[in-house]
């Protein structure tokens, strides 16, 4: 073999599976169209978000690399609904998109193991039996062979723009789309469908009129996305806000016929929840105006993302309707807003390592399955390279459950239900939401990066520190009383008096900011471990009433099928069930439980035949 493995794309699944693979020291070849778009943020120049912030400090936590490059590039800092409860508390930084994207070419370009390589995957190289995944085939006629191959093609596999009549292949504007992989996938028996997503205009910085905006600034403290980094030290600049009114929808009304959204030109589905303005606009006809955030671009350039207004109506529509916005009177677009429409492959054949079913030694993860966002595809790419690591290491793949982490989550809805529109990540997707905070990911998931082999000296260090000085912060707040002397001007205080710190903290009046001034010891310790220490404290109870919940989550979760289970010889299961569970190939009897179509009763069936054969391990 020439490599150990190969990793299709360089988008962010690409760059957390090359990494990953490379640093557990498997000769790694990342193959990607053009090097220099490699990191790119094709969309929105911003890393988290609800949920999305999540799982970047998942990603962190299990050794990946996005939340570094993210705390060297960020030009703004906020945490997201900070008045709200710590469950839809996340995390979310405007980007310098450039210099994210020259971080990431760089850490590849210095990383031991991993060889770069520009030029298109046409095709994958199997066996004489078809079953195992031996390499790619690329544009150019070269052949590479590996021991497993992970696909992250992102938006360009066949991909195709659209800016009113015009289109072009491509999965970016300017960049040629990946012709021939899709094709070659389907005569291979893979299923793929069509998906499409649309970006919107870029304008000039200098062309607009920040007076006639709302400003949104960051937060005073610009606190680091990474756990193994003690803060970022960045420029921070502010982002704005507009707004469309009556105006502005009835120019987008009168060129509905010229969208290729409505024209019938896009067969793909769009995402649900990030809509075009022309969609906005078609769906909520009562709605008096939009929302539009004017975000920066970077430092070094005069570029404005307009979030919340793409569009792929003609471009002379676009900016006269850009126009009606205020402070966008004298708007000029640099870049117009379009969709692309792309082949994604069902992700319902994978199993929940995200290795192929149908040839083993494939991993795919990313936009390939029919997500959206940078952040879900890097969660992707990360958990991808390490199953691929840890199958030529000879071990049992990592496969994260629903109550560990989102990015558990996300896996398990992609290959248990699969998807037929671009799936974004909610909290609300997460059933025991309260217990993945953003701020303990590294206390949930950085054991696991030990046992993989991604720690480092650097890391391991700065976790102990923290999780010690957390339990000595509890420690501090269970030995100190209330003293009713403190009342006199803390009122709020009264009813404690007598009672341990710990157990007033859980008092919704009682901060712990406030109680830093009667036990000073506390001030000796950072501001992150004293917020994490006393949402730990404050929820402590709702924590333990949801760990219940996890435990019997855990009990079928950790029923495990035997790979290549039988269910043709189960008796007594309708044969919609049987069918979804041979096609799923279900884990475990948690993830069986989840399959749309399979019956309570049948479940039930399963379990009782397991337990009877003793065929289930627990984890």
């Amino acid at each position: 073999m020439e490599f150990d493995a190969i990793v299709i794309g360089g988008g962010h699944a690409g760059i957390e599976a090359s990494l990953a693979l490379a640093r557990l020291d498997f000769s790694t070849l990342l193959i990607t169209q053009s090097l220099d778009a490699i990191g790119r943020l094709s969309c929105n120049p911003a890393i988290g978000g609800l949920s999305k912030g999540n799982i970047v400090r998942e990603v962190d936590a299990l050794g990946g690399e996005m939340a570094r490059l993210i705390d060297a590039s960020m030009i703004q800092f906020r945490i997201l609904n900070r008045s709200r409860g710590p469950a839809v508390q996340a995390p979310r930084a405007q980007a310098d998109k450039n210099q994210y994207s020259r971080l990431a070419k760089q850490t590849l370009e210095f990383q031991k193991n991993l060889h770069i390589f520009q030029d298109t995957v046409v095709d994958i190289i199997t066996d004489t039996d078809d079953r195992i995944c031996q390499g790619v085939v690329t544009e150019r006629g070269r052949r590479f062979t590996s021991r497993t191959v992970v696909m992250t093609t992102g938006t360009f596999m066949g991909g195709k723009i659209f800016i009113g009549d015009f289109s072009q292949s491509s999965g970016r504007l300017g960049e040629p789309a990946a012709i021939g992989l899709g094709s070659s996938l389907r005569n291979r028996g893979y299923t793929l469908g069509r998906l499409k997503t649309g970006t919107p205009a870029r304008v000039n910085k200098l062309s607009l009129d920040f007076s006639k905006m709302d400003e949104q600034g960051g937060d005073p403290t610009m606190q680091a996305f990474s756990f193994f980094r003690e803060k970022s030290e960045r420029p921070q600049v502010p982002c704005h806000i507009t707004y469309t009114n009556e105006k502005t929808h009835q120019i987008i009304r009168d060129n509905f016929h010229l969208s290729p959204l409505f024209s019938g030109e896009i067969v793909g589905t769009g995402p649900r929840y990030c809509p075009s303005i022309e969609d906005k606009v078609k769906r909520f006809p009562d709605r008096e105006r939009h929302q539009i955030f004017v975000e920066p671009e970077g430092l070094d350039t005069q570029e404005m993302y307009l979030n919340g207004i793409s569009s792929s109506l003609p471009e002379l529509v676009q900016e006269s309707f850009l126009r009606t916005l205020p402070g966008l009177e004298n708007v000029q677009v640099m870049r117009p807003g379009y969709a692309v429409e792309y082949d994604y492959m069902d992700p319902t054949q994978l199993f929940s390592s995200l290795e192929s079913k149908r040839h083993r030694g494939l991993y795919v993860a990313g936009q390939t399955n029919g997500t959206s966002g940078y952040e879900e595809a890097a969660c992707q790419g990360l958990m991808a390279g390490i199953n691929a690591a840890r199958k030529m290491q000879g071990k049992d793949p990592l496969v994260l459950t629903r109550a560990e982490a989102y990015t558990g989550v996300l896996i398990d809805d992609l290959v248990t239900m699969g998807t037929e529109e671009p799936y974004r990540m909610f909290t609300s997707r997460a059933e025991y939401r309260l217990s993945l905070r953003h701020d303990d990911a590294d206390m949930r998931l950085f054991p696991y990066c030990e046992e993989i082999g991604l720690a480092s000296d650097q890391m391991r260090e700065m976790f102990y520190k923290k999780r010690d000085g957390i339990e000595e912060i509890k420690e501090l707040l269970r030995q100190k009383r209330v003293s009713v002397h403190w009342t006199e001007d803390n009122a709020v205080l009264m009813p404690h008096v007598g009672k341990s710190l710990y157990m007033t903290l859980k008092d919704p009046a009682v901060t712990m900011e406030s109680l830093t001034g009667y036990q000073p010891d506390l001030n000796n310790y950072s501001l992150p471990w004293l917020q994490h220490s006393e949402l730990d404290v404050k929820y402590e109870g709702y924590v333990a009433r949801q760990e219940r919940q996890i435990v019997r989550f855990k009990k079928m979760e950790y029923m495990l099928i035997p790979e290549g289970f039988d269910y043709e010889a189960i008796e007594g299961i309708s044969k919609e069930s049987r069918e979804k569970l041979k096609k799923i190939q279900p884990r475990s009897v948690g993830q069986a439980s989840r399959i749309s179509g399979v019956r309570s009763s049948d479940i039930a069936v399963l379990t009782v035949l397991l337990s009877r054969k003793g065929k289930y391990l627990n984890k």
